[in-house]
């Protein structure tokens, strides 16, 4: 397994073969021990969070009703916010990995839930299920790194466009959930040609997207704004603050967890063959924690416990927290990187690693000669 980024030491370079199968071994009982344990503790948890998001989200909305005077607009916006980040993070994006498939509730199931988003739940699934998690961090394979816009190893080959990537990066994190609706839709390569702008399935895929955005344009900003009568800007306004700030929070946590100095990324041709042991290596490698409160984890949809997420993504969010402290003596045990740190430096970090791929690679300065005496002064040709 190769890593991309240009690490002083290899990570993996002390284990052996027998050791990554035995990660797997010790991985997979983790995992079966929680399968096992499972159950009306986990349902209680699901369905407690969307009681509480619901009730958020309509006393928010009744709030702003009032928007026209302030303090009924910060309350209900403030409120909109979180119930909309509830509903994005610990709610649909785990519901929809298929954690509470178990309970056999057709309202809370994968194949039955749509969210709170302008993509449909059924292309997510694929990009992000089927496609990020099983190439989590290999470049120009997990859109996820990166987003397709951004150059995001040292080893990629430099371009000018991508000394704008961190204005690109801002606009994305601004309106997150249109740009993934974009990779979800595989624009960039779909475009592309003649033949694939025709193809009935990404046609369709398009005529759904578009579907997914009047419905969530009509419900953020026509129908609840109506009802407001006289706080009808006032209320769009809200709304519009409400769908930002969870697209700001929802692009720190997911960058949290992939881009932070300390996560490796991996070359395509590190996955061929690729063992079950390899793939959870990879997972380990490739993902980074945010350390912080309970109420912190609730708020990124435990994706705070990225490493975890990425190990055993159809497990319950709230169990990460547990399965965590049996992961990290996994790291500790085998000499593994386990990265985490409070969301503010991870941020930072994440940024910095964007700002500075932007920049060509610094050159490295030649090591002196010193197979050759130093030339005299005297020698040295006399500037003309």
């Amino acid at each position: 397994m190769t890593t991309l980024q240009r690490q002083e030491v290899n990570p993996i370079g002390h284990l052996t073969a027998e050791d990554i199968e035995a990660i797997g071994r010790e991985l997979d009982a983790i995992r079966d021990e929680v399968i096992a344990a499972r159950g009306e503790r986990d349902a209680a948890y699901i369905r407690r969070v969307i009681k509480v998001q619901r009730s958020l989200e309509m006393g928010s909305r009744a709030v702003l009703l009032f928007s026209l005077f302030p303090p009924a607009w910060l309350i209900g916006t403030a409120g909109l916010s979180v119930a909309k980040i509830l509903e994005n993070m610990e709610i649909g994006h785990n519901i929809l990995h298929g954690q509470y498939d178990f309970m056999r509730d057709p309202k809370i199931h994968s194949t039955t839930w749509e969210w709170d988003h302008v993509t449909p739940a059924n292309q997510w699934k694929h990009s992000h299920n089927e496609l990020h998690h099983k190439y989590t961090n290999v470049v120009g394979k997990d859109n996820d790194l990166g987003y397709g816009i951004m150059r995001v190893d040292e080893n990629q080959r430099w371009h000018p466009f991508y000394l704008a990537q961190p204005l690109w990066n801002f606009i994305n994190a601004l309106f997150f959930e249109y740009g993934i609706a974009a990779y979800d839709l595989e624009l960039g390569r779909n475009l592309k040609t003649k033949k694939r702008r025709n193809n009935p399935e990404f046609r369709a895929n398009v005529r759904a997207v578009g579907r997914k955005i009047r419905r969530q344009v009509l419900k953020d900003y026509i129908i609840h704004p109506a009802l407001s009568g006289p706080s009808f800007l006032h209320t769009i306004a809200a709304n519009f603050t409400a769908n930002i700030v969870r697209n700001l929070w929802s692009h720190s946590v997911i960058m949290c967890g992939h881009f932070p100095k300390g996560v490796s990324t991996f070359e395509r041709t590190s996955i061929k063959g690729e063992t079950r042991g390899e793939w959870y290596l990879r997972q380990m490698l490739g993902s980074a924690n945010i350390s912080g409160s309970r109420l912190m984890h609730i708020m990124t949809g435990n994706l705070s416990h990225q490493i975890e997420h990425h190990l055993f993504p159809d497990l319950p969010s709230s169990r990460y927290a547990e399965v965590a402290v049996k992961v990290r003596a996994l790291f500790e045990k085998y000499d593994l990187p386990y990265v985490t740190g409070p969301l503010p430096m991870q941020v930072a970090s994440a940024w910095a690693k964007v700002i500075r791929l932007s920049l060509p690679n610094r050159k490295a300065t030649p090591e002196p000669d010193h197979s050759r005496p130093p030339r005299h002064p005297a020698a040295e040709p006399i500037p003309a």
